[in-house]
């Protein structure tokens, strides 16, 4: 059982720059507290004990906001010192996690994925990754993920129109000696560098959960979010 999650939050969120102009972007307020908070609270309902946070821009906003959310003290904070791209923050975090599988998600998605099925998952696999993936239809903001009839990944597809297909839902069991021992460099980008560059050559799967989902990197979803959150 997964009990462990690097929690990615140090993006800049350009995008919903013109809604939040002055925070990082999961600690935009959704009903009065940090988007954050949700992640967070959903993680814990599943299990994850210990939490890694991989901070980078303005990351001074999250140190008391974590105090108050996690007071047991049960986290740690790995700081970029300059922008090492989505692998490069998720190498740096996997320093402080004690576990060999790691759950990893994003700070500014909420995906309430059920951790127990992916982590039994991931472990009969023997995978190197396990994406959880998200069934949608009619969009165009995000790539869609293939697999087999066993689970494997057998292709990533840029992002377009489509009627409908299967997204990488921000969240994933990571095999931590796999990847660190992957000869890649300080800075890289997870998607490109990782997973398409190697999902041929290493056991990478996905599993399909049809769970909420959201994502408030453009502010039409960021007001979406206000509704849909609403007395969680």
């Amino acid at each position: 059982m997964i009990t462990e999650a690097i929690v990615l939050a140090g993006g800049l969120g350009t995008r919903l720059r013109s809604a939040v102009p002055e925070l990082p972007k999961c600690m935009a307020p959704v009903n009065g507290k940090p988007f954050l908070q949700y992640v967070i609270t959903s993680l814990q309902q599943q299990g994850i004990e210990h939490f890694v946070f991989a901070l980078g821009y303005k990351h001074d906003y999250f140190l008391s906001f974590l105090q108050q959310a996690l007071p047991q003290g049960n986290y740690s904070i790995s700081t970029e010192d300059e922008p090492l791209g989505t692998g490069g923050a998720i190498k740096h975090a996997c320093r402080l996690v004690k576990s060999n599988t790691v759950l990893v998600t994003n700070g500014d998605t909420l995906f309430k994925g059920n951790v127990a099925q992916l982590s039994q998952f991931h472990q009969q696999q023997q995978a190197a990754c396990t994406l959880l993936l998200k069934p949608m239809q009619q969009f165009d903001r995000f790539g869609v993920v293939e697999t087999d009839v066993q689970g494997r990944i057998t292709s990533f597809k840029e992002k377009q129109y489509y009627e409908q297909g299967f997204i990488n839902a921000g969240m994933f069991a990571l095999n931590i000696p796999a990847f660190v021992q992957e000869a890649l460099p300080q800075k890289f980008s997870f998607e490109k560098d990782y997973l398409e560059a190697l999902y041929q050559q290493r056991v990478m799967c996905g599993l399909v959960q049809d769970a909420y989902f959201i994502d408030i990197g453009i502010p039409e979803d960021y007001e979406r979010v206000q509704t849909e959150l609403a007395g969680v």
